[in-house]
Parts: C-alpha cells; sequence; structure tokens
C-alpha cells in the first residue's frame, strides 16, 4: 500500500459489497415511489452513498447543487428504459442510488 491509498471505512466497504448490478427494469418501481438518486459517472457511488448513510449534508447538497446527484428525472427514466445501459446501484434506505457505467 503506497501513501496514496485511501483507507476505506467499515460503512463504505460494507456498501461496497451490498452494491450491484441491476438492469431498469428492477429500478423502475424505485423511479415511480420518487426514491431512485441519479449519481454522475465521475463520482464514486459508494462514497456517495457513504455521505447520504452518514448523513454529510454539506458534501450532499454540493452534489446536489452541482446536479451530479439528483432523483431521476423522467427523460432519464425513458433513456434508461430505452437503452438498458449497464447501471449499478446502492440502497441507503430509503433511496436508491444508480450509476450508469462503461
Amino acid at each position: 500500500m503506497t501513501s496514496s491509498d485511501s483507507v476505506h471505512s467499515p460503512l463504505y466497504l460494507t456498501l461496497l459489497a451490498e452494491t450491484a448490478q441491476i438492469g431498469w427494469p428492477e429500478l423502475e418501481r424505485f423511479f415511480a415511489k420518487g426514491i431512485l438518486l441519479h449519481v454522475a459517472r465521475d463520482l464514486d457511488l459508494v462514497s456517495v452513498a457513504e455521505a447520504i448513510a452518514s448523513d454529510h449534508t454539506t458534501q450532499v447538497t454540493q452534489w446536489l447543487s452541482a446536479g451530479l446527484v439528483e432523483r431521476i428525472q423522467a427523460t432519464t427514466a425513458a433513456d434508461f428504459a430505452a437503452r438498458d445501459p449497464d447501471l449499478w446501484a446502492v440502497v441507503v434506505s430509503p433511496w436508491v442510488c444508480v450509476q450508469e457505467r462503461g
């Protein structure tokens, strides 16, 4: 391990283990409930989930304000339904965080 390697928290490692690839059809019900959060590709999905779970309001607010984390919009949902892209998700109750990969 070099000095540039980061050490992840137990929560991060737990969330990482719970992160999985998922298809849009399995996510549609969460979209319908309004609890599906889209995470920009340039963010670490698990770090976002960890910040939400840890109630790091300042960081989460910055991401929301920058549009890097947002509730899935109808246009994005329609796009995902049409393309069925490579999606990864992790649950941070009550939210489901989803990110397109690839």
